[in-house]
């Protein structure tokens, strides 16, 4: 997935990021972006929630590790930063939390420089690498954070872009270079819950997207888990893990599955 300069600047076309960045209630997005946004939310209205709920979760499962003592967080498929990035949610926490943000896209990248940016007593870096450099990933990882130190690696909403069994490797790869006590959180969209609606979506946007999307059943979500121990309730529906009180009941299943495990 190399990229050149000019698709920071290529309005015309719609870009991954920017349409999530729509659906989310972003502001950095243009026509093309809402273009596709909106056929595709035809197709599958729940897509937009999804968008939200991934955010959502990123939120309960980075206050839930910061609460229970990580302090460094490697964060690949940044994504365009929206409010309560994970070194925000971290940092509210602990002040002193280290955050590495990884990604490939420079429009990405560039808005992640400018906005995202750490308590005085905390770190925040961006790292540009692809996520199929696991080498480079984490090599860079290393000059920001303590790799023999308890490290949460997040990858949501990223490991679909990889459309082969390669993906498993590269978690393998990621997560034995992190300690005992480190901890994997990911999201991964299926089509478990809406069947062919999320397959039309899926496939609307692989016709227009540069970034194309390989569903995955929630058994094959699991396998990324394997040799981990998997934090209860497991890999479920992202609006099922440990939703706050005022959450519960509130949301349907939806086809965004994820979970998180520590590593013995």
């Amino acid at each position: 997935m190399s990229h050149t300069p000019h698709d920071t600047l290529n309005t015309s076309e719609p870009h991954s990021a920017r349409i999530y960045d729509y659906w989310l209630g972003g502001k950095d997005h243009y026509p093309a972006d809402r273009e596709l946004g909106d056929r595709i939310l035809s197709v599958l209205p729940m897509i937009g929630e999804m968008a939200v709920q991934n955010r959502a979760f990123l939120h309960r499962t980075v206050r839930f590790l910061a609460q229970g003592g990580v302090r460094q967080f490697l964060d690949i498929g940044t994504g365009l930063p929206t409010a309560d990035n994970t070194h925000t949610v971290a940092q509210a926490v602990a002040p002193e939390s280290r955050v590495v943000y990884v990604d490939h896209d420079p429009l990405v990248l560039a808005h992640a420089r400018a906005l995202l940016t750490s308590s005085p007593e905390g770190r925040t870096a961006y790292v540009d690498a692809d996520l199929r450099d696991p080498g480079v990933i984490l090599s860079a990882a290393a000059e920001h954070l303590d790799l023999t130190r308890p490290v949460a690696l997040t990858l949501l909403g990223v490991l679909f872009h990889i459309p082969d069994d390669t993906v498993y490797e590269i978690v393998r790869e990621l997560v034995a270079a992190l300690p005992s006590g480190s901890h994997v959180v990911i999201t991964h969209s299926t089509n478990a819950v809406t069947g062919p609606a999320m397959a039309e979506a899926v496939s609307q946007w692989n016709a227009e997207s540069s970034n194309p999307i390989t569903l995955r059943t929630p058994e094959q979500i699991e396998r990324f888990f394997e040799g981990l121990e998997l934090i209860e309730p497991g890999v479920v529906s992202i609006p099922l893990w440990r939703p706050e009180p005022h959450e519960i009941g509130s949301h349907r299943e939806m086809d965004e599955f994820g979970g998180v495990a520590r590593k013995p």
